[in-house]
């Protein structure tokens, strides 16, 4: 994605069920379970460069002992930042005491962070400050074990002033409205009435207090918790928990929309975002790796038993497709394919573009992460090429002499690597006002690959959204080759719609495809109807969340997606480019085709999973009219 957009976070957890003698005595570290986090965290560091944290449970110790630690950092390279500190502490540990580190029971004694239970994030924000305040996990702290929380997730959900509201209906003052309080806030408050029902039972059995504190933490009822908790949540989420005493959690929306998979075996138990970088730091099998089940919550209970229990009832399966299209990692089996095909479904559109002259045109891709997509259109062209050359040569059957057959032969798509990320500038981290200048900066090109005043370019884009990079750096540099035509083509449809499931795509006036259908209405003297469409929206919000429709479907319907793409490709071409260009969309029925199992399409045709998005949607687009440049949500 040529476009920089900050999108949902990356969560892991991990839990030993082995003793922490058995990993030192098998691994040689007691240290196996932070180094596994650590290696999750990296593998995901896709996923989060805004922040990290960390927290840890140990298991069975002594009153008196510190059993919860937590870190969290928004430094430049935040996860490697945080074991850093926490190496220090395991070296000064070996320094001041040699020979009682060589136990690992007196490690965990002894050592922060040496625990069995273990939570991970990486930090994208998409609203608010980016402080360290900011960063998960989230922590609700009691002197009952079974009350402490450790909260972190991967979500957005779009009724947070609706769930503040409830918090303030059940008697709590919470101090903020930022989703994560409110639902950390949630779940403790059902924790503490789970306490508190377990404790009256216990009471009236004429139990002690320190019998009542064990009793409680081995009966809790994580799932009626999570129940009670997510009832009025409307938004996509992963959502990974600990309980003080060592229970833990990790539930997921009821339409699946944000990923996360798990892997467990006599050593351990595993969840992260992604399936790949488990199969990688622990060598996983394919197949053994699952995911969690839309609705459902994986539960890990401290004496080690795992199960996945149904909170909220599935429905609709609405898998994010961007998940698939660029944020999630490539070297996913099943992503790698429908990347691959997303690239191959681009190649009649690509062939008639260039008018089937592959004698006159070049083919590239920028950024990187388009390049699976690029060689699926480039098999796609292939698969043209060798169909030609056997139409040829039956054509010409007994008259072809070895000059003819060697030229048939040797007609092949030509192939460079022509735009070059040149210099190692995260240009996301920066201000919008000195972004422009940077991104000049970052990219470069091949020269001498393409013929002078002749030859097409065709540069594949895993997407385009606002457009802003192509036209303020990347088409100017492809111009200095002075090819012919440029054509860029998008292995993702339009982007339409806002996001509010964990995206950093809620504001309308951003993407390119919606300012190219308002300058389309307004050029078709439709002024009136976006006035018209304005003011319904303005009663639309006012409904409940579960009556909304979508009104900015009806900007979209004046047109056809090829009457965007052509004002797209207008309002991105820089005044001084000298060649033509052209801007090819994924179509739906490409996407559909290519990722079957993840039809959370929201972004490109406006159908959102949860009554909420609706309600997003038309605030959105008064915002826009009201020229309120704020999420709307």
């Amino acid at each position: 994605m040529s476009d920089i957009i900050h999108h949902e976070c990356g969560v892991a957890l991990v839990r030993l069920l082995k003793p922490v003698e058995f990993y030192k005595e098998k691994y040689g570290s007691a240290r196996y379970g932070l180094h596994k986090l650590y290696q999750l965290m990296e593998k995901m560091i896709n996923r989060g460069q805004d922040g990290a944290g960390i927290a840890t449970i140990k298991l069975d110790v002594e009153p008196g002992t510190t059993y919860i630690d937590r870190l969290r950092s928004i430094e430049n390279k935040a996860t490697q930042d945080i074991f850093s500190q926490v190496n220090n502490l395991f070296v000064n540990a070996q320094q001041q005491n040699p020979q009682e580190y060589k136990s690992a029971q007196w490690q965990k004694q002894n050592i922060p962070f040496l625990g069995e239970l273990l939570l991970g994030h990486l930090r994208y924000g998409t609203f608010g400050k980016n402080t360290v305040q900011s960063c998960h996990p989230f922590r609700r702290q009691n002197n009952w074990m079974s009350r402490n929380l450790l909260l972190a997730g991967n979500f957005n959900l779009t009724n947070v002033d609706e769930l503040f509201g409830h918090l303030v209906e059940l008697g709590q003052h919470p101090t903020e409205k930022a989703d994560t309080v409110t639902v950390m806030e949630k779940i403790g408050h059902f924790l503490d009435k789970e306490n508190d029902r377990l404790f009256k039972k216990f009471k009236e059995q004429n139990d002690k207090n320190y019998q009542i504190s064990k009793l409680i933490q081995q009966n809790i009822d994580v799932a009626a918790i999570l129940k009670e908790s997510s009832k009025r949540w409307d938004g996509g989420y992963v959502m990974a928990g600990m309980i003080g005493h060592g229970d833990a959690f990790v539930l997921r929306d009821p339409n699946g929309i944000r990923p996360a998979f798990y892997y467990h075996d006599d050593e351990i138990v595993v969840v992260a975002s992604e399936r790949p970088v488990i199969q990688t730091v622990f060598n996983a099998p394919f197949e053994g790796i699952k995911e969690i089940n839309p609705g459902n919550a994986l539960i890990i209970k401290k004496n080690g038993t795992l199960s996945q229990e149904e909170i909220i009832e599935p429905l609709e399966r609405k898998s994010c497709s961007f998940e698939r299209i660029y944020f999630s990692r490539g070297n996913d089996a099943d992503i790698y394919n429908e990347r691959n095909k997303l690239g191959r479904n681009l190649t009649q559109s690509v062939l008639k573009s260039v008018n089937y002259d592959l004698e006159n045109t070049v083919f590239s891709y920028i950024p990187n992460t388009a390049e699976v997509a690029f060689g699926g259109l480039v098999e796609g062209i292939d698969e043209y090429v060798n169909k030609t050359k056997t139409e040829q040569i039956i054509k010409l059957k007994n008259n072809l002499s070895d000059v003819e057959i060697t030229k048939i032969l040797s007609t092949h798509p030509r192939i460079h690597k022509v735009v070059l990320k040149d210099a190692k500038q995260r240009t996301f981290i920066t201000a919008d006002e000195s972004r422009d200048s940077l991104v000049n900066l970052i990219y470069d090109v091949t020269y001498g690959t393409v013929k002078k005043n002749v030859d097409s370019l065709v540069v594949l884009d895993d997407s385009i959204v606002r457009g802003t990079t192509l036209k303020q750096s990347i088409l100017q540099i492809l111009d200095r080759l002075h090819p012919k035509k440029i054509i860029v083509v998008s292995s993702a449809p339009q982007i339409r719609y806002p996001d509010c499931y964990g995206i950093d795509m809620a504001v309308l006036g951003k993407f390119i495809a919606f300012e190219a259908a308002i300058t389309l209405l307004k050029e078709n003297g439709k002024q009136n109807f976006l006035n018209d469409l304005y003011q319904r929206a303005k009663l639309e919000v006012e409904k409940p969340k579960e009556e909304q429709i979508n009104l900015v479907k009806e900007i979209y319907a004046q047109f056809t997606p090829e009457e965007i793409s052509k004002k797209i490709a207008l309002l991105l071409k820089p005044a001084n480019l000298k060649a033509d260009l052209e801007i090819i969309y994924q179509s739906l029925e490409g996407l559909h085709s290519a990722c079957p199992n993840h039809t959370g399409d929201w972004y490109f045709k406006g159908n959102y999973p949860t009554a909420g998005g609706n309600k997003v949607s038309n605030k959105a687009l008064i915002n826009y009219i009201e020229g309120n440049h704020v999420r709307a949500y």
